[in-house]
């Protein structure tokens, strides 16, 4: 294990939880990539903090994000599953990160850009959250990170900071500060829309509930918000841009299947829309029936996962430790 290359990872215990797009886009493939790479599976709960949270709430969700990983697949005797922060040093690199960060390149972030031009009252959290970001995956000198399309911005900005970090301070070392992190995005299921808006990204922080399906969702409201997703009116089902709705459900179908969304538009070939939107919620449901129950279980008796979450944040802290320590060494604090 101590061989592999290092994998890091995380899901922010906000909004309805886990959703499927999370599943789907991001979980799935983590507990494929426990055979190759040493993992660390974090819930980022100081990224959630960027806005403000009710605490009773972010503590539940956070126990549910871990409960969660476990439930999906992960395992904690072969990878880290913990909580952000109980290991101090993301926090603290991410300070020392933040300060070779340059205003331009977080405002130039996605997120922040676009609650700015909403003219939203914006934290400082979301504006330097970026650099937070970096901290948690350079880190643990990570070498492989997998996100959907949509944050690889974020993977340049860490991959940037790792190269200034090294230039700067240890130009002159044998050996790099910061390991340069490279960025893994799956070729299937990396990108699952909303059902209620196809041409948006599925999210926990959808306007319209519906468009969300959550992995603690019962069958019955499942197979309602399939029931409600939007189509169009061609009456064809196949895979194409110009039909984004029934090519999302198709992507659904081919993610859990393991056939491609052309097979899965085959074998309904003619069935009408109905039979569509019936037969992908039927698949999830089936899925994640029982992810739901064995998340139900743990959350029963967080012995277990207080067990876990504190072994692996005392294993993440050693790992952490020792990047830190040559971090602040070549930046030229006074060791202790």
């Amino acid at each position: 294990m101590a061989s592999q290359p290092i994998l890091f990872s995380g899901v922010q215990p906000t909004g309805g939880g886990i959703m499927l797009g999370n599943y789907m886009g991001a979980i799935r493939n983590w507990v494929k990539l426990q055979d190759s790479y040493n993992c660390l599976f974090c819930v980022v709960d100081l990224h959630a903090v960027t806005v403000r949270q009710e605490p009773a709430r972010l503590r539940e969700l956070s126990y549910r994000n871990a409960a969660s990983y476990i439930a999906c697949g992960i395992d904690p005797e072969r990878s880290l599953v913990f909580m952000q922060s109980h290991v101090p040093a993301h926090a603290e690199l991410a300070w020392l990160l933040t300060c070779n960060t340059w205003m331009g390149e977080l405002s130039r972030m996605t997120q922040f850009k676009d609650k700015s031009a909403k003219g939203e009252n914006i934290g400082t959290g979301l504006f330097t959250y970026p650099s937070l970001m970096a901290a948690d995956i350079l880190l643990y000198q990570t070498k492989i990170v997998p996100v959907g399309q949509d944050q690889k911005q974020h993977l340049e900005l860490a991959r940037d900071l790792a190269i200034r970090m090294n230039n700067t301070y240890a130009a002159k070392a044998k050996e790099p500060l910061l390991t340069v992190p490279d960025v893994y995005i799956p070729p299937v299921g990396a990108r699952i829309m909303s059902l209620s808006d196809p041409l948006k990204k599925m999210s926990k922080s959808d306007d319209d509930p519906a468009g969300t399906v959550f992995l603690m969702d019962t069958d019955a409201e499942i197979e309602k918000k399939f029931k409600r997703a939007v189509t169009d009116s061609m009456n064809r089902i196949a895979v194409s841009d110009e039909q984004p709705g029934v090519k999302n459900l198709l992507t659904i179908q081919s993610v859990i299947t393991g056939e491609s969304p052309e097979a899965c538009a085959a074998a309904l070939e003619g069935q009408g829309y109905a039979k569509l939107k019936g037969r992908t919620a039927e698949l999830v449901i089936e899925t994640l029936r029982p992810i739901r129950e064995k998340v139900h279980q743990l959350m029963d008796d967080k012995t277990y996962l207080d067990g876990v979450l504190k072994r692996s944040a005392e294993a993440a802290s050693a790992r952490a430790e020792k990047t830190i320590s040559r971090v602040k060494e070549a930046m030229g604090f006074v060791t202790r």
